[in-house]
């Protein structure tokens, strides 16, 4: 019986990890649940699956939770969430809160040990040099949730770092790939939210939109797989049929082909190193329409050529990347600012910082609040315009 905590339990990944978890109740058990602020939701799932402890970021609501769920153990703020993840005696984390807000959590639990089953992409871009290293030290797993480094993590079983030549991550391009330049100034958050192919939160759709999203997994391949960014390419893939590429060093290819479903990812990482049934759909090869890639045009996606430009200057630029990026999405879904300014405010932020070697937690967490600060005077300036 594998023991796990779900952080982020009421979001789009959360949901669905439980789900699965639920399929295979003689394989998994639910130790602890975390959310931000969704306490009806969550006092169902702790109904349903009867964790050891809660925890609930707004203290306020964790009260209301404290009454409501007699037998799981309350906690809340970022400490709780702490408690969350080392108090449970989880086998397993799934680290699904969103942001900068999933990096302390992320590294308490491969600190202490516990492997990591990583949906919050952030935690790797800001942090992989110290989490990397950390894990191997205390001998604890992060496995990927991302489709696109969960395929690649099937395919590179058993193949040394040294039989790859390159490996290939593919986009969906989002919503905007075929509109023209101009007419990204009159994009809205709506119309940003209408993902062509997968089902997922505000912030990570908007990203797909500027292919930021795409930008961070570049930085979170080279920490999981140990290659530059040079030998990282990114391929618009508007089917969403194959995840991912591995060109080896005798130029041959192998791809990963799934239905577009995160259960897959999640599973792949809940159940490994064993390959279970995951009883999810299975693709369908003569219902496929014809697959297409297009090149993942750097001009066009600004938001791309900065994440590869962060990720050469190395130290503590993707941790600032990431946050003047969550600072410019979340103005953007305000209305604050246009669609075409979140690549803006992202260099601005950049070329203000000074980029440091990556010391420890503390020091990317002041990173992180330094530049959201520098992020927002930035949209500010953009609106006084």
């Amino acid at each position: 019986m594998k023991r796990i905590a779900v952080l982020g339990s009421t979001g789009s990944i959360g949901e669905s990890a439980l789900d699965l978890v639920s399929l295979h109740p003689e394989r998994f058990e639910v130790a602890a649940l975390a959310a931000r602020s969704n306490v009806g939701r969550l006092i169902e799932q702790i109904r349903a699956h009867r964790p050891r402890i809660a925890a609930l970021e707004d203290a306020e609501a964790a009260e209301t939770l404290r009454q409501n769920c007699p037998g799981t153990e309350v906690v809340s703020g970022r400490e709780g969430l702490l408690q969350a993840v080392t108090f449970a005696d989880a086998d397993i984390v799934i680290s699904a809160v969103a942001g900068a807000a999933g990096l302390a959590p992320t590294y308490a639990a491969v600190e202490s040990g516990i492997d990591v089953a990583l949906a919050n992409k952030e935690s790797m871009v800001m942090a992989g040099d110290l989490l990397m290293p950390l894990a191997r030290r205390r001998q604890a797993r992060i496995l990927p949730v991302d489709s696109e480094h969960a395929a690649l993590h099937q395919i590179l079983r058993g193949f040394g770092s040294e039989e790859i030549r390159r490996l290939i991550l593919t986009a969906s391009g989002g919503p905007f790939f075929h509109l023209e330049p101009a007419l990204l100034l009159q994009v809205t958050p709506e119309q940003a939210l209408r993902h062509p192919t997968w089902d997922m939160g505000p912030k990570i759709t908007v990203d797909s939109a500027t292919l930021m999203n795409k930008g961070l997994e570049v930085i979170e391949a080279h920490h999981f797989f140990q290659k530059s960014g040079d030998d990282i390419a990114v391929v618009i893939h508007p089917q969403s049929v194959i995840h991912a590429i591995v060109e080896f060093r005798d130029g041959t290819m192998q791809a990963q082909m799934s239905i577009t479903d995160m259960r897959s990812a999640i599973f792949h990482a809940l159940a490994f190193p064993e390959c279970l049934d995951s009883r999810l759909p299975r693709l369908d090869l003569f219902s496929l329409k014809p697959l297409e890639f297009f090149n993942a045009d750097l001009v066009r996606f600004p938001c791309l050529r900065l994440a590869y430009e962060a990720l050469r200057a190395g130290g503590t630029a993707p941790a600032i990347l990431n946050a003047a990026n969550e600072e410019a999405v979340a103005q953007f879904l305000t209305e604050r600012i246009p669609f075409s300014a979140i690549p803006n405010v992202i260099e601005t932020v950049l070329q203000a910082s000074v980029v440091e070697p990556v010391a420890d937690l503390e020091q990317l967490l002041e990173t992180d609040r330094i530049a959201r600060r520098r992020a927002t005077r930035a949209c500010q300036t953009l609106t006084d315009a």
